[in-house]
């Protein structure tokens, strides 16, 4: 999997994740989402539109990263899911906790 995390305002970062995000990619996702946090930007999207497989581990890892942004007084959107992505949100009912956005840019207006 291909991460990119690039800004998105002054405590916002937009991690953009491409491949399969799975037990091998999951690791990557936490480090990126970790480092984003501590370069001071706890609001975090992650952005899924180029993610075309996820299994329980990349859901894991998102879970885990929804924590260290909630941890950091900031939060974690996803953006742009996969129907792939989408169906696993769903079955795992995490779609509840974690809603998906359409887009990476407008996941914080609110």
């Amino acid at each position: 999997m291909d991460l990119a995390v690039e800004g998105a305002g002054a405590d916002v970062a937009v991690v953009r994740c491409t491949g399969r995000l799975n037990m091998v990619s999951a690791p990557a996702l936490r480090e990126a989402v970790t480092g984003a946090i501590s370069d001071g930007r706890p609001r975090v999207v992650v952005d899924l539109a180029g993610v075309d497989f996820m299994d329980s581990s990349g859901l894991g890892a998102l879970v885990g990263c929804l924590k260290s942004a909630r941890s950091a007084g900031g939060d974690l959107r996803i953006a742009s899911p996969s129907a792939q992505v989408l169906m696993v949100l769903k079955l795992s009912n995490i779609d509840r906790i974690l809603r998906p956005h359409d887009d990476a840019a407008t996941a914080f207006d609110e």
